[in-house]
């Protein structure tokens, strides 16, 4: 499986701002109904297709077939540039041959997916809050940067989720965020917390 993420920008030397890591995608829940509202499944779903694999180095990596691959860039184009208050993310698994799409439910945006997914296999998921909205959260926290920083307060990573969780900070200071930051933008500000270490940038030798 592999996740699509946002790109990667080193700041300073200290801080990464980056999407997190995608975890393992589960199988398909019999519970999930079709309609605006829970998961549902696009008809491309219906047929199986076996993955493909490239050889890189000596090492047979999965890799996302064409078609699959053009549905993936429509929606996720037009669900940042049309649909911002729905979308959430995507995921894209590749031993499954399909793509998850996470959105805030709204039937003219699920109308889209099924045009956008033509015969590929779609899965689409709620999400909690979606791109317009965790893009006011980052660009705030990350603008405030330098007032946690007077504060003592080490952020190293800020990224949107792509499962529209919220926006993940990545902190050493775990304890101190999550005391002060709600303090500052609310309870219900949609802000997931995670310890992590600084980045730490390579040196020669070190990736042998």
């Amino acid at each position: 499986m592999r996740c699509d993420r946002l790109v990667r920008l080193l700041l300073a030397g200290a801080l990464l701002m980056t999407a997190p890591g995608c975890g393992e995608i589960d199988g398909g829940d019999p519970r999930e109904q079709s309609g605006p509202t829970g998961g549902w499944r696009t008809a491309g779903c219906q047929f199986s297709r076996p993955a493909q694999f490239s050889t890189v180095g000596g090492r047979s990596m999965p890799v996302t077939p064409e078609r699959l691959a053009a549905a993936i860039e429509r929606i996720d184009r037009g669900g940042r540039e049309r649909f911002a208050d729905s979308f959430a993310g995507l995921e894209v698994d590749q031993l499954r041959v399909r793509a998850i799409v996470y959105r805030v439910p709204s039937e003219v945006f699920d109308d889209f997916i099924r045009e956008s997914a033509e015969d590929t296999c779609v899965v689409v998921r709620d999400a909690a809050h979606a791109v317009a909205e965790l893009t006011h959260w980052h660009d705030r926290v990350v603008a405030e940067l330098p007032y946690w920083d007077s504060r003592g307060i080490r952020i190293v990573t800020v990224g949107s989720r792509h499962d529209g969780m919220g926006v993940e900070i990545g902190t050493r200071d775990i304890d101190r965020i999550r005391r002060e930051f709600p303090a500052r933008y609310g309870a219900d500000a949609p802000l997931v917390f995670v310890e992590e270490n600084p980045v730490r940038p390579l040196t020669p030798g070190s990736g042998d």
